[in-house]
């Protein structure tokens, strides 16, 4: 296996199995790590050790479908991507699946693109801004991360490598937190009500509250816990050398992890107030943000026998599992809004809002809608931002003069051509226009390349001929002039296919 990390350039030995085995359907397993594909069945037989197969189905993980054929027991892997520490050390990794072969050039090219995508999430999901990071090369986390190599890394190695290239720049931070202690002697600030309250019959005693200096800040913290969740996969010569340094560092209690979104937002507070140069607070956020994400994929439902709440973190087991429908709409949808936004500020995106679209005789709402992008369009010169044109739908046309310009679906399904849209996803599409009266409804599915363009989608009316007034309401319908548009979305370069300039014209 071969990587850019220096790490693993000190010591080419590494203890690992270096057999070489081909599971079914042209999956490859390399080293120590086995890759496969959604949709891709697995038996006892494509595992070095069938215990690995075993303890799969004890877990009943969401990626896995457990089915019963010709006498033996299969997994057939779902819309997931990720990474499994197995029981015997191989690292089972899940890659997302666009075309019909699997051969070797198909798994790195995969991996390049999934790694760009998941640097895109990690930022996102980080920051919760909805900002895209803006590098020049596709694939990067940051301007601080080396370029993939030509023979891209698993995504578990390419994981440790994101993580260990911020490590390297990183020490872990003192600071000065208030300690409470009732001791013999007076030191610090005497705490007088407390004192009252509690060394009332013991005067020998004092209660101070003093500032000690100390490694135990919630950044640390928050990355040592990522660093032992990683351990299993580094070598143990690795292991040891980076524990070095963070020995004296605590982990994040159950508590902490239960509540890791504000455990992440109080770390990142107090790593801001810290006395650090621009570049090494930037370097220290990029970690915490990393740590982050890896520590809250933890938290997911992954199976019944991962229990990431237990009070010995040092055996958790590494899993990372993520939902291919909800990551390629996430990605997708902030890589279109980035797009529209570059066009024209007057182009507002909305994600996943939810409005009703049928009520009853009473005026109950019956059934909602929620597209995954709204594009509102506005006409004004007054800047408003996402959350008050969100909050205030009701009364955007007293505050705001604009319309919807475009509803957009995205799915992660493959499309091999025009005819193959279900009739469901149809239905939605024109259901969209006629709710929101938008210029233009997209449904975006992923391509591999730039070869697919988009395709307009014309609506036939079907009207009796000899019925003129229906016919002229009909055609005075301004939802039946929405463009209905399958457009496809190249997940190599994180962009859409073909001129969009001039489908935004005829919205």
């Amino acid at each position: 296996m071969i990587t850019n990390n220096p790490y693993y350039a000190k010591e080419h030995a590494i203890r690992v199995s270096s057999r070489q085995t081909r599971i079914p359907n042209s999956s490859v397993a390399t080293m120590n790590v086995i890759t496969v594909f959604e949709h891709q069945r697995l038996t006892v037989h494509d595992f070095l050790q069938a215990s690995d197969f075993d303890w799969l189905i004890a877990q009943e993980f969401a990626a896995f479908t457990i089915k019963r054929k010709q006498g033996q027991w299969q997994l057939k892997v779902e819309h997931y991507v990720g990474i499994i520490l197995l029981p015997s050390g191989m690292t089972l990794e899940i890659l997302p699946k666009l075309n019909q072969s699997t051969q070797p050039s198909d798994i790195v090219q995969t991996r390049h693109w999934v790694q760009g995508m998941l640097s895109d999430l990690i930022h996102l999901d980080a920051h919760n801004n909805r900002k895209l990071p803006i590098t020049k090369n596709f694939g990067q986390f940051s301007s601080q991360s080396t370029p993939l190599p030509l023979k891209v890394l698993p995504i578990s190695d390419w994981l440790i490598e994101q993580f260990l290239q911020r490590l390297m720049d990183y020490q872990p931070t003192k600071h000065y937190q208030a300690q409470i202690e009732n001791q013999a002697s007076l030191q610090g600030r005497l705490l007088i009500k407390e004192q009252l309250r509690h060394n009332s019959m013991q005067p020998h005693k004092f209660i101070c509250e003093s500032s000690v200096l100390s490694h135990d800040m919630l950044a640390n913290r928050l990355i040592k816990r990522a660093l032992v969740y990683l351990m299993p996969l580094l070598p143990q010569f690795i292991s040891s050398k980076l524990l070095q340094p963070w020995q004296q560092v605590s982990t994040l209690n159950n508590r902490e992890m239960q509540q890791i979104a504000v455990t992440y937002t109080q770390a990142k507070r107090q790593l801001d107030v810290q006395p650090l140069q621009k570049q090494k607070l930037h370097t220290s956020q990029q970690l915490v943000d990393l740590a982050y994400w890896l520590l809250k994929q933890t938290t997911a439902a992954t199976g019944n026998g991962i229990d990431p709440s237990r009070q010995n973190s040092s055996q958790l087991r590494l899993c990372l599992l993520i939902d291919m429908n909800q990551a390629f709409e996430q990605w997708a949808s902030q890589r279109i809004a980035t797009m529209f936004q570059q066009i024209s500020s007057n182009y507002r995106p909305l994600y996943q809002t939810q409005s009703v679209w049928l009520n009853d005789a009473e005026g109950l709402a019956c059934l909602s809608i929620r597209p995954d992008l709204l594009i509102f369009e506005t006409v004004s010169n007054d800047c408003q931002n996402q959350n008050d044109i969100a909050a205030s739908q009701t009364k955007t046309k007293d505050k705001t003069k604009g319309r919807y310009s475009h509803v957009i679906d995205i799915k992660w399904k493959y499309l091999p051509h025009a005819a193959a849209i279900s009739a469901s996803d149809a239905y939605q599409l024109t259901s969209y226009a006629q709710a929101y009266l938008a210029g233009q409804v997209w449904l975006v599915y992923p391509v591999l390349g730039s070869d697919r363009q988009p395709v307009a989608l014309k609506q036939q009316t079907h009207y009796g001929s000899n019925d003129s007034d229906s016919s002229d309401d009909i055609k005075n319908n301004e939802s039946a002039d929405a463009h209905l548009w399958l457009m496809p979305f190249d997940v190599l370069t994180g962009t859409l296919n073909g001129e969009v300039l001039p489908h935004l014209d005829k919205a």
